[in-house]
């Protein structure tokens, strides 16, 4: 007899992270009994057809033994890099129903994935989300370097029962997207995929006719991290003419940039460009804010910063320069400070060169500061 220590193939996922360990399950094999020279030859077999076959013996011999579980997270494993997804979670219904299994439950998610199927993908990202905290919410400190690997590994796993439901969510029509989202934030309200699913999520609330839902759930949604929700929560309170929410929401949010690291994966300069963009809109809404709060010098300096990365987005653009104009007339008309003024006459003037929001009345506002100019 000897002991046996459980073990699953090393699994990477492209642009995420690794499985460098594998969950512990601990049995005895007698190799003299038929069951334990199934278990020995199945632990050594490298192919998954015979993976396959020696599994399903087993399964069908000895249903309740106590490597079940394990036998079932081999075959899923195999099923599943064969694409006979169906029949892996088959077999991890089965044998969830003799109790849950981490490696089974992640298999079986694995499976629900590649079909795409959401129902599947909810259940099963629950299922192995739970299975996984049961480890990473322990008190008792790792005994040893293996009981160390042991919990590095559920962490992977519970990361990967999010990220499950993320990938899922940018490939889901609006409604689908929108239920994935919000099953992702009651799992866990502070993952790191939701800042990348933010934006896609707001828009889908508004495609499945939920428009209404995006500011509370950008209130919601921002917490930790998440500067593309806080960004959109200082929309909100932009147009419910809120300012000091405003400037807190965009001062969050740059902090949330500055403290988030680039994603595995992911090109430094992809990430420069991005974090640049995030950086420019939070100087946008600060510079608003402060406009909106009449505190011209702060509303000016935050304004000019925000111009390179939101001229992409006309609508921004011109509310910015149209802000930038009040800023600059009303710092320069007290002290008489026409070249102040001027500055201010040139923002409206850009402005109202812009089909947006603001060009109505940025053209007025030039008119007037032109005349007070002498029309000069």
């Amino acid at each position: 007899m000897k002991s046996y220590v459980a073990g699953l193939v090393l699994l990477v996922f492209p642009g995420v992270f690794s499985l460098t360990a594998q969950e512990k399950q601990n049995f005895v094999i007698s190799v003299g009994t038929p069951e334990g020279q199934i278990l020995q030859s199945l632990g050594q077999e490298t192919e998954d057809a015979r993976k396959i076959s020696l599994a399903q013996d087993f399964l069908a011999k000895y249903p309740k033994h106590e490597a079940a579980g394990w036998v079932a997270a081999q075959l899923e494993a195999a099923l599943v890099a064969q694409k006979d997804n169906d029949k892996a979670l088959e077999v991890a219904e089965a044998a969830y129903a003799n109790g849950p299994d981490m490696d089974g439950a992640y298999f079986a998610l694995k499976a629900a994935v590649a079909k795409e199927d959401l129902a599947q993908a909810k259940k099963w990202s629950a299922r192995t989300s739970e299975a996984a905290r049961k480890i990473t919410s322990s008190t008792k400190a790792p005994a040893d370097d293996e009981e160390k690997q042991q919990l590095v590994y559920a962490k992977q796993v519970d990361e990967y029962s999010e990220y499950a439901l993320y990938v899922l969510a940018l490939k889901a029509m609006p409604k689908d997207e929108v239920d994935l989202v919000e099953t992702l934030i009651k799992q866990n309200p502070k993952s790191q995929y939701l800042s990348d699913v933010a934006n896609s999520y707001f828009a889908a609330l508004g495609k499945a006719g939920e428009a209404s839902k995006v500011c509370p759930a950008a209130d919601k949604m921002a917490v930790d991290k998440n500067a593309e929700a806080m960004l959109v929560a200082a929309d909100c309170a932009w147009r419910a003419n809120r300012a000091a929410s405003v400037i807190s929401y965009a001062a969050k949010a740059a902090e949330a940039v500055n403290t988030r690291t680039k994603r595995e994966g992911e090109s430094d300069s992809d990430w420069a460009t991005k974090k640049s963009v995030l950086l420019g809109n939070a100087n946008f809404y600060t510079g608003v804010g402060n406009a909106l709060e009449m505190r011209y010098g702060p509303a000016n300096k935050a304004l000019r910063a925000s111009l390179p990365a939101i001229k992409g987005s006309p609508q921004s653009y011109s509310t910015a320069l149209f802000y930038l104009g009040l800023a600059n007339y009303s710092l320069g008309k007290p002290l008489g400070d026409k070249a102040q003024i001027r500055e201010g006459l040139k923002f409206f003037q850009e402005s109202a060169a812009i089909n947006g929001p603001m060009q109505d009345q940025a053209s007025r506002n030039a008119k007037l500061v032109l005349a007070e100019l002498g029309g000069k």
